[in-house]
């Protein structure tokens, strides 16, 4: 298999574990989101490392180690983006699987397993037309206040979702137009998102419009605009207003 192949492979298949353990009844509330998550883990390490075993891999559910560091190739996993919706029954919990590339990220997959539907770098598809008012998808429990400030200079509907993936593959499936978030992400939160979501002709950045870049000491990487690009000007001066 392809990179792409692999990525979509498993995110599909980490999905299908993760509505398993959930569909079982042997776990509720917060119990039922770790077990999911280490079960989903367990699948997606244990895969890379017997698929790709020269490569580095950082997972959320995992020890890291400076191991990945001395890597020009990185896996980047999240196995339950949005654990809290995925222990609802909701549809907007994501699985991410990423590849960054001398700290890019190039390739990867985000499985929705709520909905039936995995979007991946190597099958984009069209945009869907942008409506006349725009609509940014900031998150169900708190919004960052950036979000608020550029959706109110916009005019901009605000559409609120689950996880980071959800909301980044909401762009591409036409259900809004803007993410940007600005309270505080890791690396597994928006790799494979920003690969996805650049492989359609999407916007990717920090919200200062540097470039987002991958496999770090640190992990933390706290905020990224993700867009159409003819939109990306006007969130920039609406920021730039906003300060």
């Amino acid at each position: 298999m392809t990179d792409a192949q692999l990525a979509a492979h498993l995110a599909e298949c980490a999905g299908r574990i993760l509505l398993e353990v959930r569909a079982s009844g042997m776990f509720e509330g917060k119990s039922l989101g770790k077990a999911g998550d280490q079960t989903a883990n367990q699948f997606l390490v244990h895969a890379l490392r017997e698929q790709r075993p020269d490569d580095g891999l950082l997972s959320e559910e995992s020890k890291d180690t400076e191991e990945r560091l001395s890597k020009e190739r990185v896996w980047i996993v999240d196995p339950v983006d949005g654990t809290r919706e995925y222990g609802e029954a909701r549809a907007d919990w994501a699985v991410h699987v990423g590849l960054a590339i001398h700290g890019e990220p190039v390739i990867g997959a985000v499985a929705l397993p709520g909905l039936g539907e995995v979007l991946r770098t190597d099958q984009p598809a069209a945009l869907p037309a942008a409506p006349e008012r725009l609509r940014m998808v900031v998150s169900r429990t708190r919004p960052a206040a950036e979000a608020v400030a550029v959706s109110e200079a916009l005019g901009a509907e605000l559409v609120p979702m689950g996880s980071a993936g959800a909301k980044a593959m909401s762009i591409i499936r036409g259900e809004a137009d803007i993410y940007l978030h600005s309270g505080g992400q890791f690396e597994w939160d928006s790799c494979a998102p920003a690969a996805v979501a650049a492989a359609h002709g999407l916007h990717i950045s920090r919200i200062d419009g540097s470039p987002l870049v991958y496999n770090q000491r640190d992990t933390y990487l706290p905020d990224l605009l993700i867009c159409r690009k003819e939109h990306a000007e006007a969130v920039f001066a609406a920021l730039a207003q906003a300060e």
